[in-house]
């Protein structure tokens, strides 16, 4: 008999790809976080059970009206428990992927214990990596938004991050 876990992340998959169905005829604009999260000079990278399964950073999509660090600590409660670190809002970006148009605010916590308690269901794997020292596989938005936060002075006088280079379709 399967586990909890494995029928719950079938469900995501399911309901993913009913999404992307979904995307691809309205395309529409949707609104949501990503969120860098630092321990020292290592970045966390998640792989969600769910869509691309590249490595990416941990996110999630706001709630009508719903500001950016209020959907940062939601998302970040549920997936890793972390809703109690300190974040602060660091630029935005927008870009196009599986066909909706995304608006994403860059938030970040720089964490003092890289302890985490991660949902099984919706996170594959979660991972501290050096912030030079990147696995290959990782989704568009994850050099953009490092390169924002980390490169030359972080985003526009706008508030604005460069957009990945690529879509998904």
């Amino acid at each position: 008999m399967p586990s909890t876990v494995s029928v719950k992340r079938l469900g995501y998959r399911v309901a993913f790809r009913g999404l992307q169905m979904r995307w691809a005829i309205q395309r529409p604009v949707t609104s949501g976080v990503k969120c860098v999260i630092t321990h020292g000079d290592r970045v966390l990278l998640v792989r969600h059970t769910y869509g691309l399964r590249a490595w990416d950073l941990p996110g999630g999509g706001s709630r009508r009206g719903e500001d950016p660090i209020t959907t940062a600590r939601r998302e970040m409660e549920e997936e890793l428990g972390l809703g109690e670190a300190g974040w602060y809002a660091h630029g935005r970006l927008r870009g196009t992927i599986y066909r909706r148009r995304d608006e994403i605010n860059v938030v970040r916590a720089d964490l003092s214990s890289p302890a985490l308690r991660v949902d099984p269901v919706e996170i594959e794997s979660a991972a501290w990596f050096e912030r030079d020292r990147l696995p290959l596989w990782v989704s568009p938005f994850v050099g953009p938004v490092l390169a924002g936060v980390f490169g030359g002075g972080g985003p526009g006088a706008d508030g604005a991050i460069a957009p990945p280079p690529t879509t998904l379709r």
